[in-house]
């Protein structure tokens, strides 16, 4: 039930549309004032009366009351609205577990496309700890999309243009061993890389060797295309496995070495509609009535620039996908690039420009400091998803000697604390990464989600009940007999009319049973999951999902302490067993959004 439509539907107000009020309603502040109020303030001017009078005048009107509320007050300004209890319980965990892994999921998106730009690493060069946020940013908000309907096309914009790969080839040539770059990959790019700019602060003639190399990419040389698809098939073979590590998956790969046929027809249009202008040799777009600095489009040697490169692919994203919003997972250092070339494709006449979004994320550092690629102290984002795993693994090993796979459950654990990290907080803060932080078991990490996780299998398994779900009867509970060779599973069971009698007594769970304040605010945070899925695809912010989360973990270990649940007689224990497992179903759902995996032991 949407609780929020349906009280709108009760009230009337002269001049007010049902889509007002429902705008209007909010979840009460505080549990003393109910469950959802109404501020009539905003009405006062049109009906001439004060907040108080209309707010009284609500409740007067409201004689009959349906049967999931159990009272209207007016205090004040404010029309109050308390649930009843059972009812909103009984609602709200049958569709949990009716829906399972689709709770959450909605169809607002079918028929519209969402091109996702994320990622975005550079051909032979580090894919480094600095990509994070870009990586799973992008990743949440592919998942989110995906669950609310959206096709989405997710897009690494690999960074393979430019006269770095002059460079490159340069340093290969006079240091490079191809069976050393074979056997270390990324690493040995790097090395060389890293010696090419040492060796070039006194020579200079090694800056000319690497223009010509890159000029000879351009036009398509044999020696130089050839030696840079090897370079290329070096790094994404490399970062592939990263990304399965983190399980981010992408549906394309073209970099801005695809677009370099396809600028022409940018740069001839914008000559066709008197936009180009040339100052200082270079052709720009004037962008001084918009109090933006010019857009650069060619330099005065002719040659391309990035935002050359990304007109040429908005264009292209546009004719192959036609996107209904294309977004653009990029740090905020490009602030000033993304609005002068969004700008740019305004003032050609395309309306689409109000679909292009840039997400602006914060920078990820180290406690040591800053990093350089060509200085060479580049940390790699494999090294660190390792180190975070091998941590992991020495913390549970402690804590859980005994414990079984804990390799596997160090691995999800400690990666899982490197995603969490860079999603906890809103995307446009920067954040300063810590093994110790992240990987505290106690705080608002990704360790403390999942183990709550764990926590809530363990009281399953040793509650001696499968609960399961069917259209007809309901939630149910099933004894499990000792001689019985089924488990309790995580997922909801579904249980069939004519099912036969595998196991111990049935009998259904009492909603009732579940209305102390420390169950009934849990199972008010479950149902926001929905609503927070919507705000984090309005907002483009996992932040939203990330936090929910840490929310219903911290209300759910609240409901562990003040209502045992195997310590409970069998109807009230079957009742806090059924909650629990929703409480599981719905952190493996929001798990899955955000790219941590669940485990069943710590």
């Amino acid at each position: 039930m949407d609780y929020i439509k349906e009280i709108a539907a009760l009230i009337r107000l002269d001049g007010a549309e049902d889509s007002e009020i429902q705008a209007a309603l909010t979840p009460a502040a505080e549990s003393a004032f109910g469950d959802y109020s109404l501020p009539c303030f905003k009405f006062s001017r049109a009906l001439r009366k004060s907040p108080a009078e209309i707010a009284s005048s609500l409740k007067n009107s409201l004689s009959d009351l349906p049967a999931f509320i159990e009272k209207a007050e007016a205090a004040g300004g404010y029309l109050n609205f308390t649930l009843d209890r059972a009812f909103f319980v009984k609602d709200t965990l049958e569709e949990i577990f009716e829906k399972g892994a689709d709770f959450g999921a909605s169809d607002e998106g079918r028929g519209k496309t969402v091109c996702i730009d994320f990622s975005s690493i550079n051909i032979a060069k580090p894919f480094h700890i600095g990509h994070l946020g870009t990586t799973v940013i992008g990743a949440a908000l592919y998942r989110v999309f995906k669950k609310l309907g959206y096709n989405v096309v997710g897009i690494n914009h690999l960074g393979d243009f430019g006269t770095q790969f002059g460079k490159l080839i340069v340093a290969y040539k006079l240091w490079g061993d191809k069976s050393d770059i074979e056997r270390r990959g990324l690493r040995a790019l790097v090395d060389i890389y890293v010696r090419f700019h040492k060796e070039e602060e006194s020579d200079p003639k090694l800056t000319d060797e690497a223009r010509e190399w890159f000029l000879k990419i351009e036009r398509g040389d044999a020696e130089a295309v050839g030696l840079f698809n090897f370079f290329k098939s070096i790094t994404l073979e490399e970062v592939k496995k990263t990304y399965v590590t983190l399980g981010v998956h992408f549906d394309s790969y073209a970099g801005e070495s695809f677009y370099n046929d396809k600028m022409r027809p940018v740069i001839d249009e914008l000559k066709e509609k008197n936009l180009l202008k040339i100052s200082g040799g270079a052709s720009i777009v004037d962008l001084s009535e918009y109090g933006m600095p010019p857009c650069l489009i060619l330099r005065s040697d002719g040659a391309s620039l990035y935002a050359t490169r990304d007109l040429a692919t908005i264009f292209y994203r546009k004719k192959t996908y036609n996107f209904d919003k294309c977004l653009y997972v990029v740090a905020y250092q490009q602030n000033l690039h993304f609005k002068q070339v969004f700008k740019v494709v305004e003032l050609m006449g395309y309306g689409f420009h109000k679909d292009l979004i840039h997400v602006a994320y914060g920078m990820v550092s180290l406690e040591e400091g800053a990093m350089s690629t060509r200085k060479g102290n580049m940390v790699y984002l494999s090294d660190v998803l390792d180190k975070a795993s091998e941590k992991a693994y020495n913390i549970i090993s402690e804590k859980s000697p005994g414990l079984k796979d804990k390799k596997e459950v160090a691995e999800a654990v400690g990666v899982g604390a490197v995603i969490f990290s860079a999603l906890i907080n809103n995307r446009i803060k920067d954040n300063v990464f810590s093994y110790e932080k992240i990987l505290n078991f106690d705080g608002e990490t990704g360790p403390y989600l999942q183990y709550t996780y764990a926590r809530c299998n363990s009281i399953s398994e040793k509650a001696g009940i499968d609960i399961c779900y069917s259209k007809n009867r309901g939630i149910e509970a099933r004894e499990i007999l000792e001689n019985n060779s089924e488990k309790s599973g995580i997922e909801a069971c579904k249980i069939s009319e004519n099912e036969s009698e595998k196991s111990g007594e049935k009998y259904g769970i009492e909603a009732s049973y579940l209305t102390d304040d420390a169950a009934y605010g849990l199972v008010k945070i479950l149902r926001r999951y929905p609503e927070v899925l919507k705000a984090a695809k309005d907002n483009y912010e996992p932040s939203y999902v990330t936090r929910y989360l840490i929310d219903t973990a911290q209300a759910f270990n609240r409901f562990y302490i003040a209502d045992r649940v195997l310590d409970a007689d069998k109807g009230l224990r079957a009742a806090r067993a059924a909650l629990t497992k929703s409480v599981m179903s719905v952190l493996k759902n929001g798990f899955e959004i955000i790219g941590i995996k669940p485990v069943d032991h710590m």
